[in-house]
């Protein structure tokens, strides 16, 4: 059975909860800290394996306290990342949270953001359905290895997700990618940042124009919208009463589509079921749901 290849990183993420975002010199208290697996290719793996799809999670591990903690992770959950052993620190992420929800990013970057071409070499694309990347390990220094691996293998479905990492990306980099097709998805901030353009249609019309794909973009309490052939398609979020954090949203999102598509259904029962998972993600504490509270979403 074909799986899909979920390429990126996993962190640590050390969520903090403060009142409002400290400005300099600034002396503030937080209310509370709490660390997890993240990461937004581990986010996405999470999602899809929830929906019990094949996957494999394509993700350097460090050393450090970091990787010592990323490792028995993912050995709680039964996996193994097929990378061998990386010599050198795995990297965190520090998630401010402030009372609305929204988060606010401060990141270390490890060796969990670098890529060798023979461990890409190795993956049996014959075993591949499709393949996931975001924005993050493509703006590192070994960004292109994974870009040349795909232009390798430019039969394999690809969805880009690139956050608001868009920005950071050498324009030459994404003129390549472009050129593979990706589905991509962003959300209505980051797609109006890269475009230039705060009209949605007309950036996504100018998104499709350079990939020849479908885009697909999330609008928070809108919903989702998603282009395809120049047509734009509307799926209304999921109203939810108490928003305790944002962390992970996007990654979900994204990660519930991939397994619906990969079950056969169309785009708009795929984005339906997204922001279902979605609209559960931002009502619990970090960016992952036990099968516990993922099985509630469908109910």
């Amino acid at each position: 059975m074909k799986k899909i290849l979920i390429i990126g990183s996993t962190v640590v993420d050390m969520i903090i909860n403060v009142d409002h975002l400290p400005t300099t010199k600034a002396d503030i208290h937080i209310s509370s800290q709490t660390a997890s697996m993240g990461g937004c290719a581990y986010n996405v793996s999470d999602t899809v394996r929830n929906f019990g799809t094949p996957n494999i999670l394509f993700s350097p591990v460090g050393t450090g306290v970091y990787g010592d903690f990323v490792r028995n992770g993912l050995a709680k959950k039964g996996l193994v990342s097929p990378i061998p052993p990386v010599d050198g620190d795995n990297g965190c992420c520090y998630c401010f949270v402030e009372e609305s929800g929204e988060r606010t990013f401060v990141a270390y970057h490890g060796v969990e953001y670098h890529f060798k071409p023979e461990w890409l070499d190795a993956i049996d694309v014959n075993d591949i359905h499709s393949v996931y990347i975001c924005g993050l390990e493509i703006e590192e220094a070994t960004g292109e290895t994974i870009v040349e691996w795909l232009e390798k293998n430019p039969q394999l479905p690809l969805f880009f997700a690139p956050g608001p990492r868009i920005m950071k990306i050498s324009p030459e980099l994404l003129e390549r990618l472009f050129k593979l097709h990706p589905i991509m998805h962003l959300n209505d901030d980051e797609i109006a940042e890269y475009t230039g353009t705060k009209d949605l249609g007309d950036a996504m019309a100018l998104l499709q124009a350079l990939t020849g794909n479908t885009v697909i973009v999330t609008m928070g309490d809108q919903g989702a919208v998603w282009m395809e052939s120049g047509e734009i398609y509307h799926i209304p979020a999921v109203e939810v009463d108490n928003v305790v954090d944002t962390i992970g949203a996007g990654d979900s999102h994204i990660g519930a589509i991939m397994s619906a598509l990969y079950a056969g259904m169309d785009m708009a029962h795929a984005i339906a079921m997204a922001n279902m998972v979605a609209a559960k993600v931002v009502c619990v504490k970090g960016a992952l749901l036990t099968k516990e509270e993922f099985n509630t979403v469908f109910e």
